[in-house]
């Protein structure tokens, strides 16, 4: 049953990293969508039409701003394997905005990462996969072995300080609230993907 279920998975992942789209695609994707005040997904509502403009925003900082030191890129440029970083996302999602330029970053860096993305609703089956807590949360990142198709791990939906953060409020007040949320966009702002950055390091094994 688990060599079925492994096999299942497999066929998923590869489905999905067929759909793939870089991240400049998917930077377009956003922008475009932004711009005529929809969304990726399977609500368009005004809302998440506006949380994709403002996502777009973020993204468009981050891709100017993200900050990498010389010490981690000598880290990263050294990484010798051959992996695919699979993305989970949708433009809406405030967490992804954050993410996913920092993770576009470090893939630039070197030449053994291959960065591809792809829209939850439009990959269900996969997402169901990789659930945090039964939910099915993103960004979610799969790093995946590309000779023998392996994962090799996971990431997400956000970096370990945020992800503390969420669990402590939710443990005291049992729900995120507007509030809370707002705290955390203002976190993701002084940390600067340096969480994100140090977590992904010591995923790479570097």
């Amino acid at each position: 049953m688990r060599i079925l279920e492994q096999i299942s998975v497999k066929d998923m992942i590869s489905e999905s990293l067929q759909k793939g789209i870089s991240y400049e695609s998917y930077r377009d994707l956003v922008r475009d969508l932004a711009e005529k005040g929809s969304t990726t997904g399977h609500e368009k509502t005004e809302a998440l039409a506006n949380y994709t403009m403002l996502n777009d925003r973020r993204m468009k900082r981050w891709d100017k701003t993200v900050k990498i030191s010389d010490e981690v890129k000598d880290k990263i440029s050294g990484f010798k394997g051959n992996v695919t970083w699979l993305v989970i996302t949708e433009s809406w999602c405030g967490d992804a905005a954050h993410v996913i330029p920092v993770l576009n970053k470090i893939a630039e860096l070197s030449d053994g990462i291959d960065l591809k993305l792809v829209l939850r609703d439009e990959n269900e089956a996969l997402m169901d996969q990789f659930l945090t807590n039964g939910g099915r949360a993103i960004a979610k990142l799969i790093m995946i072995e590309n000779t023998t198709g392996e994962v090799l791990n996971t990431f997400g939906p956000r970096p370990s300080k945020a992800t503390q953060l969420v669990n402590d409020y939710k443990a005291k007040h049992g729900v995120l609230t507007p509030e809370f949320k707002e705290d955390l966009q203002v976190w993701y702002n002084k940390d600067k993907g340096q969480n994100i950055i140090s977590d992904i390091v010591k995923l790479l094994g570097v």
